[in-house]
């Protein structure tokens, strides 16, 4: 008896369900360009060198040309046509924009899905190969230039706009951050409330 070499997979892509027979070979990056005609992830090198291809597979990056649509079954995909809020763009999206964080844009899809995590990772305190102190004790260190260009390390761009990519992930970081208190009258140098 042949096995067979292919199957029925639900994707849950952008928070939409999407049935479609696969070859188990088919990449998830194939399966979305492909077959369901979501064709803002970019085929780049097709080997897992370059990240124009990045989208978020349970809320963290993942190279869709080297990970198997079966596989992604169950999972929750966020590619780059998901990323915004219906008109409302992502504020890595909109820095991107700001700052001119693009050029050709052919590497833009994974550079703002990969920003997107690279924040949230930072955020949750996840250290990277240039942050000095890992000790959990030492806090989130500042999303600093050099940590953002190591944690984007793997999204070339081929146009060189890394300047401006770097400032528009700062720039999102910032505005994704928690407020600080406000100093002023009727508050100690930690920002609580003095009372008499």
């Amino acid at each position: 008896m042949a096995l067979s070499t292919s199957s029925a997979v639900t994707l849950n892509i952008n928070g939409q369900k999407h049935s479609l027979p696969v070859d188990h070979r088919t990449t998830l990056l194939d399966a979305l360009r492909e077959r369901l005609d979501l064709t803002g992830t970019k085929k780049g090198c097709d080997h897992g060198q370059c990240g124009a291809c990045t989208v978020l597979l349970d809320g963290r990056r993942a190279l869709s040309c080297l990970q198997l649509a079966v596989a992604a079954e169950g999972r929750v995909v966020t590619t780059i046509e998901g990323v915004a809020d219906g008109d409302q763009l992502h504020p890595v999206q909109q820095a991107f924009l700001d700052l001119d964080g693009y050029q050709c844009g052919y590497c833009t899809p994974g550079q703002v899905c990969s920003a997107v995590a690279v924040i949230e990772e930072h955020a949750a305190g996840w250290p990277s190969a240039v942050t000095a102190d890992v000790r959990p004790e030492a806090g989130v260190p500042p999303l600093s230039e050099e940590e953002i260009r190591e944690r984007m390390s793997g999204n070339l761009c081929r146009c060189g706009a890394y300047v401006s990519i770097v400032e528009a992930i700062a720039r999102a970081a910032a505005e994704a951050a928690p407020p600080t208190p406000q100093q002023g009258p009727g508050s100690d140098a930690a920002g609580a409330e003095v009372t008499a």
